[in-house]
């Protein structure tokens, strides 16, 4: 992916998250798709930007980035993450099938629940990061990302086409965004403002659970409580033809204050509770235990050593790795910078790691950033120095999730 800041696109004044990256021109075919969204984004006063070969709003024009990110914290936001692969995996050998390429316990699992997991490599490194949702034995509901749409494609169906050869029941359903949107709502007062349009009984819907119900008086929406955010919130697949009927509904309950919001402040939601992004801070040269999600590697895929590159993770396991993504959080002191992707990070004078995602957190009004660092400085509390521009400035190494998350948990037994 040709990579370029945000700048271009957006006014100073309103930028606070120029580490979501986009494509300074159309991808290969020269082709830029639209969500069935885009002529609601429009209308509305969104700043659309070319992200992963898809037009979406960076921001909309009744409020800055610093100022949409702090309302999400505070009330509600809606985001439109159409662009993301949405797919089902049926068949009763569905769960085999998916675990032979991922690396989370999908037959562990309970109906109705899902669980984040990656797609790796044999050399151990992750190649996608996605949502697996089991919602019964014989039928998954995937989400995987844009940027990463055809390689995950082409992962799922070899694993499918394998599966068929050895006579085998599984089949696979990609759905695009012409045919099924996805929306994000997310923040505090996000599903009390579901509850409203919605007769099902989001109460019992904990973290990572899904479901299938009419929203809006739309039939056929799934939604996930999850989200990129760290706070409570869901995803809901809906029709094409109705996303914005379901849309202006949730825009409606002016009660719990939902508005619109864009890709600058998903990114830097998601960068203060913690979250990677792929490209970014994962990637395929990039393992499970390194990036700091060794808990992303279910137990018992561990002990059966049944996907790809199983014996390299167990190893990292057993003897450690040599780097480690963290937290930094800089020192206000002195004024600085954000630290963006490639800045150098030094202790004594000698490099030790570097940036992967920076920003000013909204939330903190300090500058924050994730990294990889070498292990043995990996410990809360480092102080380091980040190179920016030929100066050094202050800096310490931080535990992440920089800002408490607010996932609605299912009480403990």
């Amino acid at each position: 992916m040709i990579r370029t800041l945000l700048t271009k696109h957006v006014s100073k004044s309103t930028l606070i998250a120029p580490s979501v990256r986009c494509f300074a021109s159309p991808p290969a075919g020269g082709k830029v798709e639209r969500t069935a969204l885009y002529d609601f984004h429009v209308k509305n006063g969104g700043k659309i930007v070319n992200f992963g070969g898809y037009s979406l709003p960076v921001q909309y024009s009744d409020q800055g980035i610093s100022a949409s990110h702090l309302h999400t914290r505070k009330f509600a936001s809606i985001f439109d993450v159409s662009h993301m692969l949405q797919t089902y995996v049926r068949g009763k050998d569905a769960v085999e099938c998916m675990e032979s390429v991922c690396t989370a316990d999908i037959r562990g699992a309970a109906d109705g629940t899902g669980s984040l997991t990656v797609f790796t490599n044999e050399q151990g490194c992750i190649l996608d990061d996605l949502i697996v949702n089991k919602v019964k034995e014989d039928l998954l509901y995937v989400v995987s990302n844009a940027a990463m749409k055809t390689q995950d494609m082409a992962i799922m169906e070899a694993a499918v086409n394998t599966f068929k050869s050895q006579g085998k029941d599984v089949a696979i359903e990609f759905m695009t965004s012409a045919d099924q949107s996805l929306i994000a709502v997310q923040g505090p007062t996000a599903v009390e403002a579901l509850s409203a349009v919605t007769k099902a009984d989001l109460s019992k819907l904990y973290f990572m659970n899904t479901l299938v119900t009419e929203v809006a008086g739309v039939g056929n929406c799934r939604i996930t409580r999850c989200g990129y955010t760290g706070e409570d919130g869901v995803e809901i697949s809906i029709p094409s033809s109705h996303v914005e009927q379901v849309t202006e509904a949730l825009l409606q309950q002016t009660k719990q204050q939902v508005k619109m919001a864009g890709l600058g402040a998903r990114d830097s939601l998601r960068l203060e509770a913690g979250l990677c992004l792929y490209g970014s801070d994962i990637d395929n040269k990039t393992t499970p235990i390194e990036a700091a999600l060794a808990w992303l590697v279910a137990k018992r895929r561990r002990a059966e050593e049944n996907f790809p590159g199983a014996q390299v993770v167990n190893r990292q396991l057993k003897e450690g790795v040599q780097r480690r993504r963290v937290g930094l959080k800089m020192d206000p002191a002195a004024k600085p910078p954000p630290a963006r992707a490639g800045v150098e990070i030094y202790k004594d004078s000698q490099k030790v790691g570097h940036i992967t995602s920076g920003c000013p957190s909204p939330s903190l009004n300090i500058n924050i950033a994730m990294g990889y660092i070498q292990e043995q400085l990996k410990q809360a509390g480092t102080p380091v120095q980040l190179k920016i521009r030929d100066r050094f400035y202050s800096a310490e190494v931080t535990k992440m999730p920089f800002v408490k998350t607010s996932y609605y948990v299912k009480p403990k037994q």
